[in-house]
């Protein structure tokens, strides 16, 4: 059975030009032509025995005036001796299309992304519209629906035709979520994690920066505490203590590497912590950990010792000549380093890192916050929603970082037999994954932890879905590993050369559409999707807390008198309660 059955209505035109993946159809009359619509899908068929069609999405339609010769002869006279050349206008009407795929009926009829074959010249070129469409997109959805799809959505082009991704590709090559603010980013977010949740063994961790995502119900709430949560006990609190840094988070945070004595001051501050790990591990008898440990293992120790042989270095005397006492060589190169460091520790804004609970410190509390973290075996662990919104923005970088590169060396240590994927969802990407260049040491730990993941993360079973507003300032090393694109609407120019770098060059046409899509419309490009295609997202059924605030509808409601002492006294308390 034929699965087009066209007639003269759905014809467009002929082949004329083939140049790999674009094609361009010479149309003969403006009838036809006005049959094409950029974005719209058209077939081509190939020959053989087997039947096969190529699948085409149309690009650009265009209308030429073309000026051709034209002769007129007198009547009597020989065309040779009196022939007047004129010129006559005609019209080229053209419409120029990527292919994006096969389909075949070999034993079973079926979609493929793969092009065996190119188009003849003067081969017949026809639009898919109504039951041919149909059909088509029918196809479309049953070749999406397996046992690891994820339904997004329904294809702009055709509403009845459910869009699915595979879920399994989604995650494998990292997956990249972008759109301006109001595009619906937050929507798309939640909808994907929807459906994860609802698998038994789903494991994802939701990096939330402004604490959009802290009211899902189906979602593991945990925190980063602010001042006011100092001291208290909480399961949703998520504490973590300075030791778990490595040595160039600590140094970038602590250590000024334009000053005159910052060589000193990263020499004797790394023996001093290795010192004081190396007490810790004398004192629990960890000998096998004690003959391998380095200075990045994250091993607890004090950090008021460390404080006060940097203060003993700092004022040291030592024997001098005649009897007399002389400066010790790290004598006040010290002084601006403890006052950085005084100032941190005693900050209740950092409180989060240097005043955690006594729990905290314990030998066995990696291993607790590390279950909390990446448990996905009791209920509501499948997703984990990480409030950061309460950490300073000077080290908000190196906080996330920290985070991401823990889970990251968690997998890399585990067995591989026992090792089971997740996905971090850095929401807010452009925040601490900006472009390297120019910034500051701490930003660019955190940018060179993520990288790292980006780069080596599909080998351990870590995959990343960015989600940002301005994908022109995330860094394009992890932009550039992401082969799977979600594209909101964007407005931006900037941001919209950065996506259209992403795609492949034959989908430059598909790109334009960027700035005009719909709110909640997305083009959706990659491995996870079986044909680049504008796709309507599902609203998931929980929203997160980023609706748009209706600005003249609420300036149109009765006043009210507003509690502006309330206001100042949380700012006062760091408490928004």
């Amino acid at each position: 059975m034929a699965i087009f059955i066209f007639d003269s209505s759905h014809s467009l035109g002929k082949v004329r030009a083939v140049d790999t993946r674009r094609v361009n159809v010479q149309v003969n009359s403006d009838e036809d032509l006005r049959k094409a619509r950029v974005g719209q899908l058209v077939a081509l068929a190939l020959p053989g025995a087997v039947e096969e069609w190529l699948i085409g999405l149309i690009d650009k339609v265009i209308k030429t005036p073309v000026l051709e010769e034209q002769s007129l002869v007198d009547e009597g006279e020989s065309e040779e001796t009196s022939a007047v050349v004129l010129p006559r206008e005609s019209v080229l009407n053209t419409v120029q299309l990527t292919l994006v795929g096969t389909v075949t009926t070999d034993k079973k009829t079926r979609f493929s992304r793969s092009l065996v074959q190119v188009p003849e010249i003067d081969g017949s070129c026809y639009i898919l519209r109504d039951a041919q469409l149909q059909t088509f997109m029918n196809l479309l959805s049953s070749e999406g629906k397996t046992e690891h799809s994820l339904e997004i959505g329904r294809y702009t082009i055709d509403e009845n035709a459910k869009a699915y991704l595979d879920g399994n590709k989604l995650f494998q090559r990292h997956a990249s979520l972008l759109g301006s603010t109001g595009s619906g980013k937050s929507w798309t977010v939640a909808a994907i994690l929807e459906q994860a949740a609802k698998l038994p063994s789903s494991n994802l961790i939701v990096f939330d920066l402004h604490g959009e995502y802290r009211e899902l119900s189906f979602a593991r709430q945990l925190r980063i505490p602010g001042p006011e949560k100092l001291g208290k006990t909480d399961e949703s609190l998520l504490f973590l203590p300075y030791w778990l840094l490595n040595a160039e988070e600590l140094q970038a945070m602590f250590i000024d590497r334009s000053e005159f004595s910052a060589h000193n001051q990263v020499m004797a501050f790394q023996d001093t912590v290795v010192g004081e790990k190396k007490k810790t591990l004398e004192t629990l008898g960890k000998t096998e950990v004690l003959n391998a440990f380095t200075l990045d293992s994250p091993i607890p120790f004090n950090i008021t010792n460390v404080l006060e042989e940097l203060e003993r270095l700092n004022t040291e005397m030592v024997p001098g000549s005649g009897g007399k006492e002389k400066q010790g060589p790290f004598y006040g190169q010290f002084s601006r380093l403890l006052v950085r460091l005084n100032s941190k520790v005693s900050d209740k804004r950092y409180g989060f890192l240097f005043q955690a609970p006594d729990p905290e410190h314990q030998y066995d509390a990696m291993a607790k916050m590390v279950k909390r973290l990446m448990d996905y075996s009791t209920e509501k662990a499948q997703v984990k929603v990480i409030d950061f919104s309460e950490v300073p923005s000077d080290i908000l970088p190196v906080i996330v970082g920290l985070v991401a590169r823990i889970i990251y060396q968690v997998q890399f240590w585990t067995d591989r037999a026992k090792r089971r994927p997740m996905a971090l969802v850095c929401d807010e990407a452009h925040l601490y994954l900006p472009k390297k260049d120019g910034k500051n040491p701490v930003e660019q730990r955190a940018i060179e932890n993520f990288e790292k993941i980006a780069k080596e993360g599909r080998k351990y079973g870590v995959a990343l879905l960015v989600v940002s507003q301005r994908p022109s300032d995330v860094s394009p090393t992890i932009l550039s590993q992401c082969n799977n694109v979600i594209a909101l609407r964007l407005t931006n120019g900037d941001d919209q050369t950065t996506v259209k770098r992403l795609m492949p060059e034959s989908l430059e046409g598909l790109m334009d559409t960027l700035p005009i899509l719909d709110i909640g419309e997305a083009l959706v490009v990659g491995d996870a999707v079986l044909l680049p295609s504008r796709i309507r997202i599902h609203p998931p059924t929980e929203k997160p807390l980023s609706a748009t605030i209706d600005f003249w509808d609420e300036w149109s409601k009765a006043p009210e008198s507003p509690d502006f002492v309330k206001a100042v006294e949380n700012i006062r308390r760091q408490n928004r309660s």
